[in-house]
């Protein structure tokens, strides 16, 4: 896998003979509280010294990703746009910035169903982001979930379910992920004898949570399987060596997971 164009919002890399591209959607500032160990213990004063803070909060960057095969392009989670914080909502400018036409995006995935992975198919000014969107795929779990989302509401009929186990064409498996949310998953991409998991949430805070595995996320629904489903893949993605791509790592958050001690180690691309 390499790097083949970058710039501020975006990054593209070849994968065999598929581009994945990183886009940029933005970031969003929480409260170290929102950690959690040893149980449902917030965190405190006893974060750990290398995970850095911005005005005394954590700052998770906002990743969505392009895979282009040549023939069409699929989008995995498309941010936040103007549902949440002005922070986010740049991922119309990443993909100008990519080079990459909203007409030929004829698919979009949702790992989840949180609003900084769904708002983005709605523009700011009401628009529709991609205007020839044929085929739109939310966890089956899930689907009830996106279809009370108001906002959305012109795309409730058109989304269709995946499930773990589903290929979606010739390059893309669903890996079941659950735990953040309750259809939560994993996309893994492959061609040419290279792959990529695209996890979405499976790890928050990047500093702390490939060290420390065991710690979870307050807005998991269920810690105990988000902590099963972020081991799992951690250990999939070092002992198959598979580079995994993650919503809320470091942008341009695409690299290799290696084991380390009793944990695991990211190592940015």
């Amino acid at each position: 896998m390499h790097r083949i164009a970058s710039g501020e919002l975006h990054s593209t890399y070849t994968l065999g003979d598929l581009r994945i591209t990183s886009l940029r959607d933005g970031y969003v500032d929480m409260p170290v509280g929102r950690l959690r160990q040893n149980g449902d213990k917030p965190f405190g004063d006893d974060l750990p010294e290398q995970v850095a803070l911005f005005g005394g909060q954590l700052r998770l960057s906002v990743n969505a990703f392009a895979i282009d095969d040549g023939n069409g392009i699929t989008l995995i989670d498309t941010g936040a746009a103007n549902a949440w914080h002005p922070s986010m909502g740049r991922l119309p400018q990443a993909l100008d910035e990519a080079g990459i036409d909203v007409e030929k995006i004829r698919t979009v995935c949702f790992t989840h169903t949180h609003l900084d992975h769904i708002h983005g198919l709605v523009l700011a000014d009401g628009r529709d982001a991609f205007p020839r969107l044929a085929r739109l795929l939310v966890p089956r779990q899930e689907l009830g979930l996106f279809r009370a989302v108001a906002r959305l509401e012109r795309f409730h009929e058109m989304a269709q379910f995946f499930e773990a186990g589903d290929h979606l064409g010739a390059h893309v498996d669903i890996i079941g992920a659950h735990g953040h949310e309750v259809g939560h998953s994993c996309f893994r991409v492959s061609s040419g004898g290279e792959c990529i998991l695209i996890w979405g949430d499976t790890v928050h805070v990047p500093s702390l949570q490939f060290d420390r595995p065991d710690v979870t996320w307050e807005f998991d629904g269920d810690q105990d399987q988000a902590r099963e489903s972020r081991l799992r893949l951690l250990a999939l993605a070092a002992d198959d060596h598979c580079f995994v791509a993650g919503a809320h790592l470091d942008s341009p958050g695409i690299g290799r997971v290696v084991r380390s001690g009793g944990g695991f180690r990211f190592e940015p691309l």
